[in-house]
């Protein structure tokens, strides 16, 4: 049976979330917060594989303690098992020092299960990085499967896993030994309504949660903003484009003001 983990992340829903203009970060308490659209996904096809090939689904994530209904929303749509690191020893981290975390966190899950499979969202929507799944691969010295928009097969016994990665014109097949890590699009799959049977499980669930002295040889200086070498100088909302401009008169009067607007842009014409 396979085992695999599904890595996620709670995010405010950036839709309408806003910029705090004095610290240039998103003002988390403006919105909602939500599970990460893209891990809805990774966690929809991990337990698509396990009912295709028997297994168990687990869950893991970091955060504050509210991060906790991110995990319950993953048990409605079908994973088993939930952890999450919480600590304020990883407050502030970035995409490096949260790779690292979660990196140690799986190494914990897999002494008590071995891990065949870790699958996440291709990016989250308040950071749009994508870098943490492959800086968990680096850190476990797995192989990293990107941009995966469908599982062609799962073989456990002979020890691989064969996927179609999108690329700008197409797609590719790649065939890569086990165990390894995928980061999935979103049109790998659609979200399947969650049974009630999972939603009343969901509501009485209780992950298993480790703080940074539950997990083992933690070099703490590279958790949270010691382990943070990326620096956020500045955010801000773009301003909204300008109306355009409306000409008026007869056709031939407005090809002629088109002209004379599209002429007089010389920088358009410069190599």
């Amino acid at each position: 049976m396979l085992h695999i983990v599904a890595c996620i992340k709670q995010v405010p829903d950036t839709k309408v979330a806003k910029i705090n203009p004095k610290t240039n970060t998103i003002d988390r308490a403006s919105a909602p917060a939500i599970l990460n659209p893209y891990d809805a996904h990774a966690v929809e096809e991990a337990v698509r594989l396990k009912k295709r090939y028997g297994g168990v689904v687990s869950v893991l994530t970091m955060g504050p303690p509210p991060a906790v209904k991110a995990i319950r929303k993953c048990i409605e749509l079908g994973a088993d098992e939930g952890y999450m690191i919480s600590d304020r020893a990883f407050a502030g981290a970035d995409t490096l020092a949260t790779s690292y975390a979660l990196a140690k966190a799986l190494e914990q899950i897999a002494k008590q299960r071995p891990i065949d499979l870790i699958i996440c969202g291709k990016m989250t929507i308040d950071g749009d990085t994508g870098q943490v799944g492959p800086g968990i691969a680096r850190r476990l010295d797995i192989p990293p499967l990107t941009g995966v928009n469908k599982v062609v097969e799962i073989n456990k016994e002979k020890g691989y896993a064969i996927v179609h990665r999108k690329l700008e014109d197409g797609y590719e097949v790649v065939k890569s030994t086990l165990p390894c890590l995928f980061t999935v699009e979103k049109e790998i799959n659609d979200i399947s309504f969650a049974p009630l049977p999972n939603m009343i499980k969901a509501a009485r669930y209780h992950p298993t949660i480790w703080t940074a002295d539950d997990l083992e040889n933690v070099d703490r200086k590279q958790l949270g903003l010691k382990g943070s070498p990326t620096i956020v100088s500045k955010i801000w909302t773009p301003p909204k484009p300008k109306g355009g401009e409306m000409l008026e008169g007869t056709t031939e009067e407005k090809v002629e003001q088109l002209l004379s607007i599209v002429l007089g842009k010389k920088e358009l014409f410069q190599s």
